[in-house]
């Protein structure tokens, strides 16, 4: 993937660089925020938008994508915007058909259900001609941002994208994917190894078009426990960091990288030593101990209960406060511990952002 030069010299300068300050562990005026699924069905302005539209249609139109992304910047002073995408386009650009039905969520009509099936996907993956759309509505959006605020790329982990090829969809205990990491261990490692080729490509074109930090989702690590997790996900999760910082070095380029393992807390020590600058946190993590398992080695991302935005307003502002105070202010991004839920109050994810603002400013005036 080469790094168009002329690209970078046009995007409109940086004005809030305040979240790629935070990731990399430096002082700043006040914690960043942003949510995961800020571009949500939460807004109704995404609904109108989305209406009637099939879901991977949308994440193949550069122009939807940059609108999805840009709604929640219009309403609130974000720190950071995400691309509007999805994570299985990844197994769609290996040759998987993956279907978005209503009521039921992402599913893939024909699965991997023996390792024969590999065969069927595609072993040299033309990440530029299958997912060229995703570069182009990260350019886009780069542009139309005009500089507010940075633009995060993002990708699916090798093991949950592996999860969901192979159990067709969502499900509770993902025993149909497991099945394979005890039954065909070989098998299993060989499809994790072509993902993460895959993945690495994919996250370095998304640099190439103009992404400033990127976000590695293993939203399936929690099924894991750790023994499986060391053998299955985390050296795939490094070598994605190492690989892609490598290729970026040679071109004297430096983004930030966030890992999120959700539900993964037993990984902590070991995630805080995988090559990213941030480790995500989901809200089964207290602040204080999650800052001294990581050992300022990284900085860290999260963790409030989206549940917490169905209190009300000032109740809000107190979790918001007593989760700033337990993270501290430095090498800290302000999130959920997941994503926004689709019947959220667009005020209550406001008052989130300003209480994260607020409170943040006061204590570093104090330090």
């Amino acid at each position: 993937v080469h790094i168009n030069e002329h690209l970078f010299k046009y995007f409109p300068t940086l004005q809030n660089d305040t979240f790629l300050r935070a990731a990399r562990g430096e002082e700043t005026e006040h914690v960043p925020v942003w949510c995961m699924r800020q571009a949500g069905r939460y807004l109704p302005e995404f609904r109108e938008s989305r209406a009637g539209k099939d879901f991977f249609d949308t994440c193949r139109s550069p122009e939807s994508c940059c609108e999805l992304t840009l709604q929640p910047l219009r309403r609130f002073p974000f720190d950071a915007a995400i691309i509007f995408s999805d994570i299985l386009v990844v197994p769609q650009a290996m040759g998987m058909d993956v279907l978005m039905v209503a009521g039921k969520g992402p599913t893939f009509p024909d699965p991997l259900k023996e390792p024969e099936d590999l065969q069927r996907l595609r072993t040299a993956v033309d990440v530029e001609k299958e997912l060229g759309y995703v570069f182009k509505a990260i350019t886009l959006t780069r542009h139309k941002i005009e500089g507010k605020v940075p633009l995060i790329g993002f990708t699916g982990a090798p093991w949950t994208l592996m999860a969901y090829m192979i159990e067709g969809g969502g499900s509770n205990t993902y025993s149909k994917a497991k099945r394979w990491l005890y039954r065909h261990p070989e098998a299993s490692h060989m499809l994790l190894r072509m993902l993460t080729d895959v993945i690495v490509e994919y996250l370095l074109g998304q640099v190439a078009a103009g992404a400033q930090a990127l976000q590695v989702f293993d939203s399936h690590a929690g099924i894991l426990g750790p023994v499986q997790f060391k053998d299955f996900s985390l050296p795939y999760l490094r070598d994605i960091a190492r690989r892609v910082k490598d290729k970026l070095k040679e071109t004297g380029q430096d983004v930030p990288m966030i890992v999120f393992a959700k539900d993964a807390h037993y990984a902590l020590e070991d995630l805080s030593q995988s090559h990213y600058e941030v480790v995500g946190l989901d809200w089964t993590i207290d602040p204080r101990s999650a800052r001294e398992r990581t050992g300022g080695k990284v900085s860290l991302q999260g963790n409030m209960d989206p549940c917490a935005l169905y209190s009300p307003k000032d109740r809000i502002s107190e979790i918001v406060q007593k989760m700033v105070e337990g993270f501290g202010t430095r090498g800290y991004i302000a999130n959920l511990g997941h994503g926004l839920y689709p019947d959220m109050d667009p005020e209550n994810v406001g008052a989130f952002v300003e209480a994260v603002h607020q409170h943040s400013k006061l204590m570093i005036k104090q330090i």
